[in-house]
């Protein structure tokens, strides 16, 4: 390897310990993974809402979001009940537990590298997705698998280009 290859390469494990040095500080500060948070602020943020409904949000996929509404729901933080006109239909919605959790939690890194990233150029910004972009291509399957919702660009999403399955 040459040394455009170990910068490269120690960018990159420098941007997965700071996500897991950020998961790890969220999990000890309120008890709960990077993506039970996001669901809770999904739920929060959609109101009377269906899995389906959040694992589009959260972007992963209906049964991971069964899961973790699963393990939310047994902590007491949500709760489940059926739609009154149409009794197929379950929602999800915050107990006062789970919305005192989603106070306590500090920002998502997602929300730290937005703020930041909205900073920068227009250029640049443009830039640093087309690279990203390209580098989750390079990372060949692994980067199709289901995106993990650790940075999440929410607002921004429909301003930058047609996105493929980033992870």
């Amino acid at each position: 390897m040459n040394s455009q290859d170990d910068k490269l390469l120690g960018s990159l494990r420098r941007i997965i310990r700071a996500v897991d040095l950020h998961s790890k500080r969220l999990e000890r500060e309120t008890g709960l993974t990077t993506p039970q948070v996001l669901v809770l602020m999904a739920i929060r943020e959609l109101g009377e809402v269906t899995t389906a409904r959040i694992a589009a949000r959260v972007s992963l996929s209906q049964a991971t979001v069964t899961t973790i509404v699963d393990r939310l729901v047994a902590r007491g933080l949500i709760e489940r009940y059926r739609n009154t006109t149409d009794r197929r239909i379950v929602h999800s919605r915050l107990t006062a537990t789970g919305e005192a959790a989603l106070a306590k939690a500090p920002p998502l890194l997602d929300t730290i590298f937005v703020t930041a990233f909205r900073s920068l150029p227009a250029s640049e910004r443009d830039g640093l997705v087309a690279a990203l972009e390209r580098v989750a291509m390079l990372m060949g399957p692994a980067a199709s698998a289901e995106p993990a919702p650790l940075i999440d660009l929410g607002e921004i999403a429909p301003a930058l280009p047609a996105q493929q399955d980033v992870a």
